[in-house]
C-alpha cells in the first residue's frame, strides 16, 4: 500500500483498537486523530470539510452543495423557498453556507463566539466537554429564525443528536415550525440515538428529515480514553514537544498585503446572516477578487495554501477557487483554516493531523487569550506536501499585533514554512444596536467593527454534547 492509500486513520485504529464501520466512502470522507482533551479520546477528521486537512476548494465548497442539493429535491421548490439555513461554529460555518448556496435562495446564519455590544443574542449554547466558549445566534435581522419554513441545521459531524435537539427545542419553543431538516458531513450516531431523535421532534408536532453524505458508527474500547491520554503524553515525552512545525528553509518568506476592494457593505460571511442578495454580489465580485490575489503573489508557485482564520471559513475558501480560476494550470490551490482544537500531530501517513502550528489569538477572544492551531500546514519530514506560497485571509477584527509578533504569531510561523505570505483583510461587518420590536426601525449597519464585549448567551438548552468544540 503506498502513501496515498493510507487510510488516515489506521495510526489510531492500530494503537487503540477504535474501529469505523458503515458507507464504503467513509474512509474517503474521515481520518483519525487524538484529542487533548480529558473528555474525549479521538478526533473524527474530515478531508473535504476544509478545517484540519488543506483540500481542493471545489471538493470542500462542493460537498456543500451537494448536500444542499439534496435537501432543495427533499423540501420541493415551494418548501425550499421559505427555508432558513443555520450552521454551527466553528468547524460548520463554510459547510453550512455551502449548503445554503446549494438550496438556492435560502438566507444563512452561523452560531459565533464573537459577541456584539448593544446586540441581544436570540438564543445561544455552551461545549459541555469542549475547550470552547459560549456560542451564540446574533442575526441582524432579529425576525430571520422567527418565520414558519423549514429550519435546515447543519453541522459536520452528527454523532449523538444532542446539539441539534437541544437547538430545536428551544427555537421551536419561542417560534414553532412545521418541519427540521439535519444535514451533515457524516451520520455517525447508533440506531437508539437514530430513533431518538425522531421521536423527539414528534413530540414537538414537527417532522425531522436527515441528510448525510455517508452514515457509520465508530467503535471505541471500554478503555479508550486512558489509553489515548497515556499515548499524547507518551508521545510528546518521545519527541519533545515537537510537533513537525518547522521546516528547513532559506529564511523567513516576506509578508506582502493584499488589496482585495472588497465591496461595501458586503459581509465577511454568516455571522449576522448573509442573504441571497448578498450572494448575487460576491458571486459578482469573486473573479475581481481572485485576480487581485493572484497579482500578489510572485514567481511561479505550484502549491499555493488559502489559510482562513476560525469561523472565517466561507469567504476564505471562495477566495480560494477564484485564485485557483485566476491562476489557471500553472498552480494547485488547496484550502484550510485555522482551529481553536488542541490535537496531537503525528507525522505518519496513517494519521490524519501531521503537523501543527501552535500561536497565540489573534482576533481578541471574548474568553480571553488563548492558543490556536493550523494544522497540516507545514510539511513536515515529506517535501512534497510543502506549500510555495500561503494566502492568509482574516478580517480587520484579527489584523492585530498578535498576528504578526515575531517569533510565535501566526504570521512569523508561516513565514518558516513557505517561500511568501499574503495577508488579505477583509472588513468585518457589525449590526448597530437594535431597536425595541415594533417600532419599525431596521437595524443599522454601521460596516466594520473592533470586538466588545457583548452580553451574556441566551441558553439554548443543555450544555452541548455534539461534535466536540472544533
Amino acid at each position: 500500500m503506498t502513501h496515498q492509500d493510507t487510510w488516515t486513520g489506521q495510526w489510531v485504529a492500530d494503537r487503540l483498537g477504535v474501529r469505523v464501520d458503515g458507507d464504503p466512502a467513509l474512509r474517503g470522507l474521515l481520518g483519525l486523530a487524538l484529542r487533548r482533551n480529558p473528555r474525549r479520546a479521538h478526533l473524527l477528521v474530515s478531508t473535504v470539510l476544509g478545517k484540519h486537512v488543506p483540500q481542493l476548494p471545489a471538493a470542500v465548497h462542493g460537498a456543500g452543495l451537494a448536500l444542499g442539493a439534496r435537501v432543495r429535491d427533499l423540501l420541493g421548490p415551494d418548501e425550499a423557498r421559505r427555508a432558513v439555513v443555520l450552521g454551527y461554529a466553528e468547524t460548520a460555518t463554510a459547510l453550512g453556507h455551502s449548503v445554503a448556496d446549494g438550496l438556492g435562495s435560502a438566507p444563512y446564519l452561523h452560531s459565533t463566539r464573537r459577541p456584539v455590544a448593544g446586540v441581544e443574542p436570540v438564543g445561544g449554547f455552551e461545549e459541555e466537554h469542549s475547550h470552547a466558549t459560549s456560542h451564540l445566534l446574533l442575526p441582524e435581522d432579529p425576525h430571520l429564525l422567527s418565520g414558519g419554513g423549514p429550519l435546515v441545521l447543519v453541522d459536520d459531524e452528527f454523532s449523538t443528536g444532542r446539539t441539534v435537539l437541544n437547538t430545536i427545542r428551544a427555537l421551536h419553543a419561542a417560534h414553532p415550525r412545521d418541519r427540521y431538516v439535519v444535514v451533515s458531513l457524516v451520520d455517525m450516531r447508533d440506531p437508539g440515538q437514530r430513533g431518538h431523535l425522531a421521536e423527539a421532534a414528534a413530540a414537538l408536532g414537527a417532522r425531522l428529515d436527515l441528510v448525510a453524505a455517508a452514515s457509520g458508527t465508530v467503535h471505541l474500547p471500554a478503555d479508550v480514553l486512558p489509553r489515548a491520554q497515556a499515548l499524547v503524553e507518551a508521545h510528546d515525552e518521545a519527541h519533545g514537544g515537537a510537533h513537525g512545525g518547522a521546516a528547513a528553509g532559506t529564511g523567513p518568506a516576506p509578508l506582502v498585503r493584499a488589496g482585495l476592494d472588497w465591496p461595501a457593505g458586503l459581509p465577511d460571511g454568516g455571522r449576522h446572516g448573509f442573504t441571497p442578495e448578498h450572494r448575487r454580489r460576491l458571486e459578482a465580485a469573486l473573479p475581481g477578487l481572485g485576480r487581485r490575489l493572484a497579482a500578489a503573489l510572485t514567481g511561479t508557485p505550484r502549491r499555493v495554501l488559502v489559510l482562513g482564520s476560525e469561523e472565517l471559513m466561507y469567504v476564505p475558501l471562495r477566495l480560494a477557487e477564484a485564485l485557483g480560476h485566476a491562476l489557471g494550470d500553472r498552480a494547485e490551490v488547496r484550502f484550510s483554516t485555522t482551529t481553536r482544537s488542541p490535537v496531537l500531530a503525528v507525522d505518519d501517513p496513517g494519521y490524519a493531523i501531521r503537523t501543527r502550528l501552535a500561536f497565540p489569538a489573534h482576533d481578541r477572544p471574548a474568553d480571553g487569550p488563548g492558543t490556536r492551531y493550523a494544522y497540516n500546514v507545514a510539511p513536515g519530514a515529506d517535501p512534497s506536501r510543502r506549500f510555495d506560497a500561503v494566502v492568509l485571509v482574516v478580517d480587520d477584527t484579527a489584523d492585530t499585533p498578535e498576528l504578526h509578533r515575531s517569533g510565535d504569531g501566526l504570521a512569523a510561523l508561516l513565514a518558516q514554512v513557505t517561500d511568501q505570505v499574503v495577508l488579505a483583510v477583509v472588513p468585518s461587518r457589525l449590526p448597530g444596536p437594535r431597536t425595541p420590536r415594533g417600532t419599525g426601525t431596521a437595524p443599522r449597519d454601521v460596516g466594520t467593527h473592533r470586538t466588545h464585549p457583548g452580553p451574556e448567551p441566551l441558553r439554548t438548552g443543555p450544555a452541548r454534547t455534539g461534535p466536540a468544540g472544533t
